[in-house]
């Protein structure tokens, strides 16, 4: 299990920000229903009408908008101001007059955590390993899903060695120049895209490609700021499916479903209802 500093504001923390607001220009209602569907195959729903639904870490905001979009009614928060901004612009762009919350705060601090009450679904994907202290944002996480709710969360998977070398990429590209940065990006997309076509290749490390009519990517999301995400990540944490599982039924969660990426790289999903007497 990787660990790193808990601190939000380390001179070698990625400005998660900043990738998400340039992201959410790309935005539209394919990526939105893309982005609908994957909340609503997990959760086991038709559509998430009247739910309490709290977006941990919202990056960009398209997932409390798609939740928004499905009927729930939605508050959101992130530490990076940069990410509350994107997510304020896409309410602006699609659910004007809305009653979508929007917060910047971070779920490592324990006052702002407590405030926030409890909800029916609670949302924390690709977000708690980011923190710099993944078990403590877990267990705050966990508080915050009312009685006979639901915790829909992603974690990075523990490669063992391989996570190791990959925290030391993610690393080393925060505290490097331009250049280094472009390299780094350049040779992480040709080992992760290593048995791809080539004309898949060239719209991972293309900037302004999007995604053609007919062929919106999983979840919504974009290749190349996913790429910049993953490379340039940090900090940097991840576990093993039998960690998450311990930790969060010795606090009263029982799992209800489990997608794994097969023991490698990326994230392992979990979606875990509370005990109605947790």
């Amino acid at each position: 299990m990787l660990r790193t500093e808990t601190d939000g504001h380390r001179a070698d923390r990625f400005a998660f920000g900043r990738n998400w607001r340039s992201f959410a220009a790309l935005v539209d209602d394919a990526r939105i229903e893309a982005a609908g569907d994957s909340l609503l195959g997990p959760l086991g729903r038709a559509d998430l009408a009247g739910c309490a639904f709290l977006d941990v870490g919202c990056g960009s905001g398209l997932f409390s908008l798609a939740a928004h979009r499905l009927g729930a009614r939605v508050r959101s928060f992130d530490f990076d101001p940069d990410s509350v901004a994107a997510a304020a612009g896409l309410r602006d762009r699609f659910a004007p007059g809305s009653d979508w919350l929007i917060e910047q705060g971070s779920i490592l601090d324990a006052g702002f955590a407590e405030a926030l009450g409890t909800y029916e679904i609670v949302y924390a994907w690709g977000v708690l390993h980011h923190t710099g202290d993944l078990w403590g944002a877990m267990d705050a996480t966990s508080r915050l899903v009312a009685p006979g709710g639901l915790l829909y969360v992603s974690v990075y998977n523990d490669q063992g060695p391989r996570s190791r070398r990959w925290w030391r990429v993610k690393r080393r590209y925060n505290r490097s120049g331009p250049l280094t940065r472009r390299l780094l990006l350049a040779g992480s997309a040709a080992y992760l895209a290593r048995r791809l076509p080539l004309r898949l290749l060239e719209r991972l490390v293309r900037p302004a490609a999007r995604v053609p009519a007919g062929q919106v990517r999983a979840r919504g999301m974009s290749a190349w700021h996913d790429l910049l995400d993953w490379v340039g990540g940090f900090p940097f944490e991840v576990a093993r499916p039998e960690e998450v599982f311990d930790f969060l039924r010795a606090r009263g969660f029982a799992l209800r479903r489990m997608t794994t990426c097969g023991g490698g790289l990326g994230c392992n999903e979990f979606v875990f209802e509370r005990s109605h007497g947790g």
